[in-house]
């Protein structure tokens, strides 16, 4: 049984999910710099161009060979831009389940490309991965992450109470832990019926390839 990631490439209209590159590392830097990054995620802060590299060429590969999970740089087709990041983790390869992230650049917000991302790699893992489950976990208060879960087919599963520490800044302008739910969110291959077809609707790409 397979119990790790191929170095994938995943295709719509308007993107491309790729292998992190040595190229991206000033503009995954300055996306994980952002403020909405840094208070709903755990990214250490600042985020240096250093860090950015030891994740590209130590983390994201370690990850993906020791079967753990897969970072995909998400890319703009037709300009190569660094517009976000999809992550998996936590994989149970018996389960046949994985956690999803994801992180999108502060100018690239409001053009669908989370959902877009997400909803092309969720196709991947089900129709040629074999998976059957896909979680994600979304702050309670960050309504953006939850609004994507749901134009994917995520069906919300309850509350994990106190189980996220967010960030929120103080008056001297330092950041301070937040402790605060998680909404558990679970996607299976039924889930999607309709789901592309949805969203092509709203203007935002169905179609998927990959390679």
């Amino acid at each position: 049984m397979t119990t790790t990631f191929p170095d994938i490439s995943i295709n719509t209209d308007r993107l491309v999910l790729r292998a992190l590159e040595a190229a991206d590392a000033p503009a995954l830097a300055e996306m994980m710099n952002d403020e909405m990054v840094a208070a709903w995620t755990a990214v250490p802060q600042p985020f240096t161009e250093a860090a950015a590299h030891r994740w590209i060429t130590d983390d994201a590969p370690t990850e993906r060979t020791a079967g753990r999970g897969l970072d995909l740089a998400v890319t703009e087709f037709l300009t190569q831009r660094l517009v976000g990041i999809v992550q998996l983790g936590t994989t149970d390869w018996r389960v046949r389940s994985t956690e999803m992230s994801y992180i999108v650049a502060p100018w690239a917000r409001g053009e669908g490309y989370a959902a877009e991302a997400a909803l092309a790699t969720a196709q991947w893992l089900f129709k040629d991965q074999g998976f059957e489950r896909i979680e994600l976990r979304t702050a309670a208060d960050n309504t953006a992450s939850q609004q994507v879960a749901q134009k994917i087919g995520c069906i919300s599963e309850g509350v994990l109470r106190g189980a996220c520490i967010a960030r929120t800044r103080t008056e001297d302008g330092e950041w301070a832990d937040l402790r605060t739910d998680f909404i558990l969110w679970g996607l299976l291959p039924e889930d999607l019926d309709g789901v592309a077809d949805q969203m092509a609707e709203a203007g935002y790409s169905s179609f998927t390839d990959w390679s």
